[in-house]
């Protein structure tokens, strides 16, 4: 098997881990909290995409991949993780409008993973994904795009409930 056939099953693999481990012990804990603060949950997820910047260490010790490739993914987390931060301090002071910008998180996280990813495999560099970066796309970007699926759950199936804490 090649490392990049290795990177994409890891990652499927991981996607399918993360989801009986929601269904087993995130979903009855979310149901426990109210709906603001199970969104509030979810949405912490989001402040681990600082891990993005560890991409210029790798490009440092050898890993190739274009800067324009870099710089897309690392605008697109830094862009996300300003947004989540920017949510969980909302949901404390405007619930209200922390819905709509919990979506636009969701809209943001759907088209910078889906770009990203187009971009590395355009660029021929996913195969070359090695050490920490790996760890970070077959591990971290399976947990937020569970997490992105729970919030979305979250929102549809609670939308009538207050957003009290």
């Amino acid at each position: 098997m090649n490392s990049e056939k290795a990177i994409y099953l890891a990652h499927v693999l991981n996607i399918f881990a993360f989801i009986a481990l929601a269904v087993w012990y995130v979903v009855p804990r979310l149901r426990m909290l109210s709906r603001a603060k199970a969104l509030m949950a979810l949405t912490c997820v989001h402040l681990g995409r600082t891990l993005c910047l560890e991409i210029y260490s790798s490009q440092d010790a050898g890993m190739k991949m274009a800067n324009a490739v870099r710089d897309q993914i690392v605008v697109g987390d830094l862009a996300g993780w300003a947004l989540a931060l920017v949510i969980l301090f909302c949901l404390h002071s405007r619930p209200r409008l922390s819905i709509a910008l919990i979506w636009l998180l969701i809209i943001e996280t759907v088209l910078d993973m889906g770009s990203g990813t187009v971009a590395l495999i355009r660029d021929g560099s996913i195969g070359g994904i090695n050490g920490t970066s790996w760890l970070i796309v077959v591990f971290y970007l399976p947990m937020v795009q569970v997490a992105v699926g729970l919030t979305i759950w979250q929102l549809i199936t609670r939308r009538s409930e207050p957003m009290k804490f």
